[in-house]
């Protein structure tokens, strides 16, 4: 082995870069992060034989960056979307105006390029999803939450900080907001609202980004029309993902937007095309089997998180409190005041169970210091018992929070 000292790179980091990665040591024993998937719901044999079908008839065309498609993606992929996309959302667009990403942090990224620079301000739900919020603060652009309630956005609170912006000559570069299955609250934004936020958004000129990943996993399958669908002016960029209905790893995404965004966006978007087969097998396997498969995904789910609840209702009683989300792989759960879960974290963590705390889903950290954000899709239903009770564990010991008590009402509501 060489004896020869180690290169210093530090010398030669610019300033700004993120803080350094730690090194994998695997998932928990009881995992509720991230938003992974149910393993048993991947529709494994389906895309196997997609795989084969897809590669026998078209393999060739690997040679060829982007298959021959073009930088915006597989078109068979686009012209299925383009049929999905109507079917459920009310979006009349065409193939051309799809962009195939590399999952929907890629097309976060893309917008962001586009429209952002270092001292813009965003408009952005208060409790929203973390990697919007972390690419905002890299950017160095001031994110300004908006208020929520159990329907999402709050309209008032929108128009409120709007016409603050406005007499301060500030014009927020965009409103970004999770409509359809909120993250992390789980909320469907009402049609009158979505006309609202359309109204707002034209009269103070401020475009709307309009992230719709979850919009799948609904558990009654109905949805309000997109924002997108809804828009007259060209004001609406819509983002989706197939890591929610399909599976993560496979990192697709897109991008609904006009051409004057999109064709900035296919500037910046230089990295020779997202990954081709992903595309080609999501497409043979979408086609004929995606209007089956959702439902039956959104059945498990919806099991899943009966037991989370009920674990959670068994172990915490009144101590846990939430709200019945309308569909996706996420709860968004309130503890006592006094339970800080940026230590939460920690501890649960040193006991097996994984947990992503309140404050780095919110732009406000105080209103969120003593919630969390569970992920009942990844584990089984005897792993979400079990990890629920060795966090009321954890709960009890480091914060005191009571065992169990009764909790009727909530028992009857979930």
């Amino acid at each position: 082995m060489s004896t020869a000292a180690r290169f210093d790179f530090a010398p030669l980091l610019p300033a700004g870069l993120p803080a350094p990665a730690a090194r994998w040591t695997g998932l928990a024993k009881y995992s509720f992060v991230g938003g992974n998937n149910d393993p048993d719901q991947v529709p494994v044999d389906g895309l196997v034989d997609a795989v084969t079908a897809v590669l026998r008839r078209e393999g060739r065309a690997l040679a060829t960056y982007n298959l021959a498609h073009g930088p915006q993606g597989y078109l068979p992929l686009r012209e299925f979307l383009t049929k999905k996309l109507k079917r459920d959302a009310a979006i009349d667009c065409s193939a051309d105006d799809i962009l195939i990403v590399s999952g929907s942090l890629q097309a976060l990224d893309l917008v962001n390029q586009t429209l952002l620079a270092r001292g813009d301000t965003v408009l952005i739900e208060q409790e929203t999803y973390q990697g919007s919020l972390n690419r905002l603060t890299r950017l160095g652009v001031n994110a300004v939450g908006i208020p929520l309630d159990d329907q999402g956005m709050r309209m008032d609170a929108l128009a409120a900080a709007l016409a603050d912006h406005k007499s301060r000559g500030i014009t927020p570069k965009y409103i970004y907001t999770i409509p359809t299955v909120q993250n992390p609250t789980g909320s469907i934004l009402p049609e009158t609202r979505r006309a609202e936020m359309l109204r707002l958004s034209q009269q103070y000129g401020v475009p709307i980004l309009e992230d719709d990943c979850y919009a799948d996993l609904i558990w009654n399958g109905q949805r309000p029309p997109a924002i997108y669908a809804m828009a007259r002016n060209n004001s609406v960029i819509h983002i989706g993902s197939f890591s929610k209905s399909i599976a993560p790893a496979l990192r697709v995404g897109f991008i609904v937007a006009p051409w004057e965004m999109m064709s900035r966006m296919l500037a910046l978007k230089t990295d020779a095309g997202s990954g081709a087969l992903e595309q080609m097998v999501l497409a043979e396997y979408c086609a004929p089997h995606f209007a089956t498969h959702v439902p039956k995904l959104t059945r498990g789910l919806r099991a899943k998180l009966d037991t989370l609840m009920e674990a959670l209702n068994e172990q915490f009683g009144t101590s846990a409190e939430f709200e019945v989300p309308a569909g996706g792989i996420f709860l968004w759960v309130k503890l006592p005041d006094n339970v800080d879960t940026l230590k939460l974290y920690q501890a649960a963590l040193a006991a097996g169970v994984a947990i992503n705390p309140g404050p780095e889903w919110s732009t406000n950290k105080a209103h969120a210091g003593s919630r969390l954000r569970l992920c009942f899709a990844s584990p089984s239903h005897q792993q979400i018992r079990e990890g629920v009770a060795a966090l009321a564990e954890v709960c009890r010991r480091e914060f005191g929070v009571p065992a169990r008590s009764a909790n009727v009402e909530k028992q009857a509501r979930a």
